[in-house]
């Protein structure tokens, strides 16, 4: 199981570590610093649906390549409840274990995207309100309490980057991306309350999405060689934006 992948890997790290909040399910939502503990420091935030738990893999990938320069924060398992839904009995479950697509649940135009719907289920449900789970809860404060000059959401897939929100954002930030994997700079429409939406709206910092593997790919993704053009892009984006 992947949390407990992330859980072995928590308890064995030496450096400056913190479980930001729980899940619906009372499973703790980890964070590892990764870098120089001074200075601007970004979040970087993975396994936001469920089904797409390889990019939990890709996390601790990140973390052990390191960094030269800059520092920030890497939550590798932000939906464990859904994650293990997918793994265990409904694999293309995108939804935490109450139902909500943590990804339309940030307060940024929350319930406008065009597939929202307030039916809980596998995916697409906005909750009850912006910020109704606790995991959504748990990453707003984290935010909130480090104030990043950036960060990034690892989803699969597509071989997609979306910089963009309400007519904001960085694009200097998506090259960089581009350039380090090949994948396509996009802006994506009929979308709304996400994570990257909501820095970008609400915080105003540059916010990026980073949809890992080809889209030819079938969830859930299980081999994490397929994301290998995305194995060092943390280190890269970090060093080449500026840490």
């Amino acid at each position: 199981m992947i949390y407990d992948e992330v859980s072995k890997f928590y308890k064995g790290y030496q450096l400056k570590k913190c479980v930001i909040g729980y899940s619906c399910g009372g499973r703790e939502l980890y964070a590892f610093h990764m870098g120089a503990e001074t200075g601007r420091q970004f979040i970087a935030v993975y396994a936001v649906h469920a089904r797409e738990l390889i990019t939990a893999r890709l996390a601790l990938k990140h973390i052990k390549t390191g960094l030269k320069c800059g520092g920030g924060w890497v939550i590798p398992l932000l939906n464990p409840d859904g994650a293990i839904i997918s793994e265990t009995t409904f694999p293309l479950w995108k939804a935490n274990g109450r139902g909500v697509d943590l990804n339309c649940n940030f307060d940024a135009d929350w319930g406008s995207g065009r597939l929202n719907t307030h039916v809980r289920g596998g995916e697409n449900c906005v909750g009850d309100y912006p910020f109704s789970e606790p995991e959504t809860i748990a990453l707003r404060d984290f935010t909130l309490k480090i104030r990043p000059f950036v960060t990034l959401s690892f989803h699969t897939k597509g071989e997609e980057i979306y910089w963009e929100y309400g007519g904001r954002g960085d694009i200097r930030g998506a090259h960089i991306l581009k350039s380090a994997t090949g994948y396509e700079v996009k802006r994506i429409y009929g979308s709304a309350g996400g994570y990257k939406d909501w820095c970008i709206q609400k915080l105003k910092i540059p916010a990026y999405t980073i949809e890992c593997g080809s889209d030819g790919l079938t969830h859930p993704i299980t081999e994490l060689k397929e994301l290998k053009k995305c194995y060092k892009l943390l280190k890269i984006f970090v060093e080449k934006y500026g840490g």
